[in-house]
């Protein structure tokens, strides 16, 4: 059994500005027509979902975890050091002696979302 994420909507406080940061955090590129103050903007992620940002008033954050996968070049502490200058927060780390597990970041509303273990990390793990 598996599931499939076909978009996902984020209230927020600043539309534009966390779409920003989601965009930095997939290497997606924003919706070329949005801009500063825009009500709504998206991020086109490759062959997958597409993430709305709604501003509202109120910000409701969403309650499940983006899980994302590393880009195959990078360890998950390079990714974890990339995210944290784009203005991630670590909540929480889950490693495993082994080198599993994944790490908790919140973006700048506070949305958490996690990161997984990357390709090269797989590499230099023994089976």
């Amino acid at each position: 059994m598996y599931s499939v994420v076909q978009n996902v909507a984020v209230d927020c406080s600043d539309a534009y500005g966390l779409a920003r940061f989601w965009s930095e955090v997939t290497g997606c590129p924003l919706d070329p027509e949005s801009g500063p103050g825009d009500p709504e903007t998206r991020v086109m992620l490759k062959d997958g979902p597409v993430l709305y940002f709604n501003q509202v008033t109120e910000p409701k954050t969403f309650k499940n975890r983006l899980h994302l996968c590393l880009r195959p070049t990078t360890s998950r502490e390079e990714e974890v050091e990339r995210l944290l200058a784009l203005g991630a927060t670590l909540a929480a780390d889950h490693r495993n002696p082994d080198g599993t597990g994944w790490a908790v970041l919140t973006d700048p509303e506070g949305n958490e979302f996690c990161v997984l273990r990357g390709d090269s990390d797989h590499a230099r793990t023994p089976s």
